[in-house]
């Protein structure tokens, strides 16, 4: 055989061969979402709902190179591990893993689980959900420690509407901000974005400690009713390869002003904005002292005595109210943080009942 021939012949068969391998290789996940339930025991039901919720918005959108992953505490010593998968019109659970006694509330095994939806469902970007009861930045068991004996969490008021520490009802099932800060750091993961389906999560200290590990927070700054998140409208606008923010707080705004308790409050954070807020912030307190005289005048977000949670923005007002282009300024900074939010008329809060939304 010829060297030309020989050239030709191999040359065809380099050809043959790469198209095969292009025909044959699969399609790349673009995105994973992962539905993370931590044991929350009086909110297991409302769970099971959310979950229900989202396939009927994976009927409707049809997952396209996207994948979705729930870990669910099935009580306090079991969860598991499922993929949902659209076959033939209909939602189905394939079980990936099944855990015991998941100490998911420290770094090691929270990075455990992370790497497990990582393993079964690599992308190339990732969001996460995370559905429990939230207490904003404050670590496990602080809360406690700086109000009286007497203190009750918000969930723990009975004979009122139920609403939703980022983790159960006692210390031994909460998170810290930092453990799953830490977590997610450590399993080399960088979200989309970050949806707590909790209370209070939508603070500027939480999306401070989460910036580097996800572009954008979709929170409440006070309480959330315990139906949580509407993902039967809300998940195809979640589930996109480009997500639609802002239309996925007016479908959280059009469920709410019509639910039965229609109290709801929605922000999305850009957390690539946040330094900027920052270093404003750092010469508003070089120029001004607060005056405790003036905590009054600060909407509380809120039940609680004395009050946790403040409206940032507020806060600021009543700081600086003399200045007006600091003022301006600091109006245009947190307009970029928070490109989106929606409330309703009033807010819920378990203490005091219902506060008017400012």
């Amino acid at each position: 055989m010829g060297i030309k021939n020989l050239i030709t012949l191999l040359s065809f068969l380099f050809v043959l061969f790469s198209c095969e391998k292009e025909e044959f290789e699969p399609e790349i996940n673009q995105r994973t979402t992962f539905m993370y339930f931590p044991w929350s025991e009086d909110l297991i039901d409302y769970f099971y709902n959310n979950i229900s919720d989202m396939e009927y918005a994976i009927k409707e959108t049809s997952l396209k190179n996207e994948r979705v992953i729930v870990f669910l505490s099935t009580s306090s010593i079991k969860a598991q591990m499922f993929e949902i998968i659209l076959k033939n019109g209909n939602c189905i659970h394939s079980i990936l893993k099944e855990y015991e006694n998941p100490q998911f509330t420290i770094e090691p095994v929270l990075t455990d689980i992370l790497n497990d939806m990582k393993t079964f469902a690599p992308a190339k970007s990732y969001s996460m959900i995370i559905g429990c009861h939230g207490m904003g930045w404050l670590p496990v068991n602080g809360s406690k420690s700086r109000m009286l004996q007497d203190f009750r969490h918000h969930w723990e008021y009975k004979n009122v509407p139920q609403t939703r520490f980022f983790g159960g009802l006692s210390a031994e099932y909460q998170t810290d901000i930092k453990t799953l800060s830490n977590s997610i750091k450590n399993s080399g993961l960088s979200m989309e974005y970050i949806l707590f389906d909790d209370c209070y999560m939508s603070s500027l200290e939480t999306a401070y400690e989460l910036r580097h590990i996800t572009y954008y927070i979709i929170a409440c700054p006070t309480e959330i009713m315990a139906f949580g998140m509407p993902y039967s409208t809300m998940g195809k606008h979640l589930l996109s390869r480009e997500p639609n923010y802002k239309a996925a707080c007016d479908a959280f705004h059009q469920f709410y002003s019509t639910y039965q308790y229609p109290y709801g409050t929605l922000a999305v954070t850009n957390c690539s904005e946040l330094d900027n807020l920052a270093a404003l912030m750092k010469r508003i307190n070089q120029q001004y002292i607060f005056d405790n005289t003036q905590e009054g005048f600060v909407q509380p977000m809120d039940g609680y005595s004395p009050v946790i949670f403040y409206d940032y923005g507020d806060y600021v007002k009543v700081l600086c109210k003399n200045d007006s282009t600091l003022l301006l300024q600091f109006s245009e900074t947190l307009n970029k943080v928070v490109p989106y939010n929606n409330s309703s008329l009033k807010f819920e809060i378990k203490a005091k009942q219902f506060y008017a939304a400012s």
